[in-house]
């Protein structure tokens, strides 16, 4: 079942500082869910959890994880800055990109950050763009289908991630000529899966794909990273993941492939996002109208700028009406938001409690995906986010955007003081048109 969310008392005493629609995360959440994570893996000296920045790319949901020991795995240039301005460093950031650019990875080598290359044609690419370092981490795509027993997880031979098993080998003589002295193996397989014996058939995998080329290449490994996966139940009844399960089952298939191997140890780390954040955050949208045509429909002031992840791919999202939490399903509603898209909906055919404007409705499990997908469509403006602690205190931790930040990258578009009407200067146009 998803999170219950704060009382109707508490988000209206939010909602009287800060309008909605805004993301709302649970810090206490997001901690338990760092520490059980940590608690699982604590049988691996080196093992850490990089949190996956696309997921919450927030600079006070950073330093919570930060605060709790976690790394960051970041996929951009703008991700490595917020890291470094974070204080991350070294080998505490992991940077696991694809078509990148040469200014990505001048900034990664700046960092220190452990790169992890998704293409073999990436390695002399990196050589000239900021060099190869002595510890490096390849990405490996087995290709085929991805399946645990006979249901099929994945399509890896689909997916434009990674080396084939046959790069594996000539990738890394090739670090080894150009100076890499220790190798990490990374991969994912799998998404927002709550089979808990996912990461257990992964790690078998890549032990076992580390043991060979340890022996194949005599190349030193240092990391065997099992990237994210571990996904959420967003639908009520369904299963979380099981960590002390995986924890355990990951440690058993180390201990069967790389403990009988006279290797060093390596260090086990993941790449999580949605399982740390996810569950942890509620949308908080006001009802602004009722629609009665061929269906009924209630429209909020949030919309799939907020929330991509229903448009994007009919993802379920729970919902619940604060303060109506235990009142009887008796209405079936269409969800909406205002956007020019008929796909603007973040539930059909919906069974809930009658909906009255200015209800607030809470939408569940937006803490990975949700505010980061954000988007400006229509001219809509992506919201706040707000941290709420366990004592009961919040604060905002990233206002919402404002008509002035929409039109501040237009070249000669100027906004009056007032945001009223906008003037665009015919001069400057040209000069920055010309330019």
């Amino acid at each position: 079942m998803p999170r219950t969310a704060p009382s109707l008392e508490k988000l209206r005493e939010i909602t009287a500082e800060i309008p909605t629609p805004f993301h709302l995360y649970d810090a206490a959440g997001i901690r338990k869910n760092v520490t059980s994570l940590q608690q699982a893996f604590s049988w691996n000296q080196g093992f850490k959890e990089y949190f996956a920045v696309k997921a919450t790319p927030n600079a006070a949901i950073l330093q919570l994880l930060k605060d709790q020991g976690c790394g960051v795995d970041c996929s951009s240039y703008t991700e490595l800055l917020l890291a470094d301005a974070m204080g991350f460093r070294g080998h505490e950031i992991m940077f696991s990109s694809n078509v990148t650019s040469a200014e990505e990875y001048q900034l990664a080598r700046k960092l220190g950050a452990i790169i992890n290359l998704d293409d073999i044609s990436h390695i002399d690419f990196l050589a000239e763009n900021g060099g190869i370092p002595e510890d490096i981490c390849l990405r490996f795509n087995p290709g085929g289908d991805f399946k645990l027993g006979t249901t099929v997880m994945g399509d890896p031979g689909e997916a434009k991630y990674g080396l084939t098993p046959q790069q594996m080998p000539v990738a890394i003589n090739r670090l080894k000529e150009l100076g890499a002295k220790r190798f990490g193996i990374h991969s994912f397989l799998a998404s927002n899966t709550t089979d808990s014996d996912y990461y257990p058939t992964l790690a078998k995998i890549l032990f076992e794909l580390v043991v060979d080329l340890h022996k194949q290449c005599d190349a030193e490994f240092f990391l065997v990273n099992l990237s994210g996966g571990i996904g959420i139940p967003y639908k009520p009844g369904l299963p979380n993941a099981d960590l002390e399960y995986i924890g355990s089952k990951v440690h058993a298939a180390y201990e069967q492939t790389i403990g009988t191997s006279g290797m060093k140890d390596l260090a086990v780390v993941a790449e999580l996002g949605r399982f740390i954040t996810g569950p942890n955050a509620w949308l908080i949208a006001t009802a602004l109208h009722h629609k009665d045509i061929h269906k009924q429909y209630v429209g909020l002031d949030a919309s799939a700028v907020n929330l991509l992840r229903p448009a994007m791919y009919g993802a379920y999202h729970h919902i619940t009406v604060a303060g109506k939490e235990d009142a009887a399903l008796d209405h079936v509603y269409d969800v909406t938001g205002s956007l020019c898209e008929n796909n603007d909906k973040f539930a059909i055919d919906r069974e809930l409690p009658e909906i009255e404007i200015g209800d607030l409705v809470v939408i569940h499990d937006t803490g990975a995906h949700g505010h980061s997908m954000g988007y400006n469509y229509n001219g809509k403006l992506r919201s706040a986010e707000v941290l709420l602690e366990e004592d009961g205190s919040f604060r905002m931790i990233r206002r919402a955007e404002t008509p002035r930040d929409y039109f501040a990258t237009i070249a000669g578009f100027e906004v009056t003081e007032d945001l009223g009407k906008p003037e665009l200067d015919p001069l400057k146009q040209g000069d920055a048109t010309s330019a």
